[in-house]
Formats: structure tokens, sequence, C-alpha cells
């Protein structure tokens, strides 16, 4: 079983480039973008330029893999733990595997961004880490560019240094991003050691006490890094750690929630409804 309600509506006015790994995709949308098999080695199922306008939607129930997106112009909107979000030029967000991933255009605006979709199963690390911020500020023009030579090249001569370059190229701008070097090297203390005990009750005095931080400053830090509050990210870090759980172990909803941090099941199962999508025995199902 896998949770239904994908939703696609480009609209009239929506144009985009796109750059497949595999030619063998044959959903109507991809189909005549170019291919590149390279783009397998970094476990990239396709990358491209959306110039998107209202209606665009897009709603993807259960996303098999890490989802970056860079603002190029304009704005729009996207899901991101369980609430809208806006996204700006110069402003990306990443999305982690196996959750609803939801973007559209706002009312009379357009918006124009670059994309990266990987493919990732349950049984590899993701892109996505503790570190890595659900929004924040990010260049678009390398990605961009990087994103128009593979779709030139791979729509035309081929050259196989040139397609390497290129790929290469759009995978470490996403990685810059989604595993940052310039991150306050206290957050990632605090991060490694809360997330080394979920179950513990952490309060956010608690947090930023191991931060040597106020909590008003360590919140302005998260905000700035990571693009959530601090208790909003630890909501994240267990909610990641549910469903890794969930997908390779037998143990009991109940169980796993308390491991976790969850006072009760079902304050758990409500919150893992709206950061993920779906409930807890829902992510089980889609083991079968």
């Amino acid at each position: 079983m896998t949770p239904s309600g994908d939703v696609q509506i480009l609209g009239a006015r929506t144009r985009y480039r796109v750059v497949r790994a595999d030619a063998a995709d044959a959903r109507s949308w991809l189909s005549k973008g170019s291919v590149c098999p390279l783009l397998h080695q970094h476990h990239i199922s396709h990358t491209g330029i959306m110039e998107a306008a209202s209606p665009f939607e897009v709603v993807r129930m259960n996303q098999s893999g890490t989802f970056m997106i860079a603002c190029i112009e304009g704005e729009g909107v996207v899901l991101a733990d369980g609430r809208w979000k806006k996204i700006r030029a110069n402003q990306a967000c990443l999305q982690p595997p196996f959750v609803v991933n939801a973007l559209k255009c706002l009312p009379g605006k357009r918006w124009t961004f670059a994309w990266v979709r990987y493919d990732e199963s349950r049984e590899v690390r993701p892109i996505v880490s503790s570190h890595s911020p659900v929004t924040g500020p990010f260049d678009a023009a390398p990605l961009q560019a990087a994103i128009e030579g593979l779709h030139s090249e791979s729509s035309g001569e081929a050259s196989p240094a040139l397609l390497h370059h290129w790929n290469e190229l759009v995978h470490r701008y996403v990685v810059r991003f989604a595993q940052p070097h310039r991150q306050d090297e206290r957050l990632w203390q605090v991060w490694q050691r809360v997330e080394a005990n979920l179950a513990r009750p952490w309060s956010l005095t608690e947090i930023a006490g191991i931060a040597c931080m106020s909590e008003e400053h360590l919140r302005r830090v998260c905000r700035k890094e990571l693009g959530r509050s601090p208790m909003q990210h630890l909501t994240f870090l267990r909610l990641q750690r549910a469903q890794h759980l969930l997908s390779v172990t037998d143990d009991k909803v109940e169980v796993i929630a308390h491991s976790v941090g969850f006072e009760s099941s079902f304050t758990f199962s409500n919150t893992f409804k709206k950061w993920i999508g779906w409930r807890p025995s829902e992510q089980r199902d889609t083991r079968s």
C-alpha cells in the first residue's frame, strides 16, 4: 500500500526544462526531458528549471527521495514540517524522503525555481541529516547554471567529460546546502547529544544550556541555520528516527513513540500525521 492522493497541475503558462536519469521513466511530464544516466551515480532521479504560474500545484504523498528546491525569481509556497512556508528568491527548501511533498504557486505570482530530486531507499543514508536546514538562504544562480549546462549537453553532443562536470556540480551544490560547513559548531554538538537520547523529555532550557546560549539566542541561531525553532527541530529528529524504526522493526507503535520521546501514542500519531502526511500504521503498510 502507498498513500494515495498525488496531485499534478502544471497549468498552461508553466514551462520547464528537465534532465532525467533514465529514459524508462515514462511519466508524461518527464517524457520529453533529456537523459543523463550519470545522474544515477548520485541517486538523482531528475533535475530541472521550472517557470511556474498559477494554477501550478504538485503533491507527492510519499516521495521516495530527498527533494531540493531553490528559488530563482518570484515566490511560491512549500509544505514543510506540516505547514506552508514561502520560498522567495535566493532561498532554498530541502525536503527529506518518505514524507508528503507539496508545492504551489501563489495567485497572480510567477515562480521560477531549480529543483533536484533524489531517489533513495530506506536502507541508504539520505542527503538530509540532523544538521540539514529545512529552509535557508541560498544563491540559486550557480545551481541554475549547472542544471542548464547539464540540460544543454545532454540534449546535444553529450560529451562524457562535460556531462560528468555538470552532474558533479549539481550534486555538490545540493550537498553544500544540505550539509553546511558554516553551521555554528555549538549546534552540531547540541544535536549530536540530543539525537543520542531522543527518549529524554528535552526542554528548551536544557538544550540552550548544552549550547551555552540563552534560549532566545538559540532560537535565532536555529532559525538562521536550520529554518526551524529548536523544539521544531527536536520534533523533526524524533520523527525521522520513528520513521526508520517503523520501517526496520516490528515494534509496536506505542513502544516506538516512547522510544523517541512522545508520552502518548495518540500525540505521536497526530504529530506524525501532521509532519509526514499519514499515520504511523500507514507508514508500516508501505513495507509490504
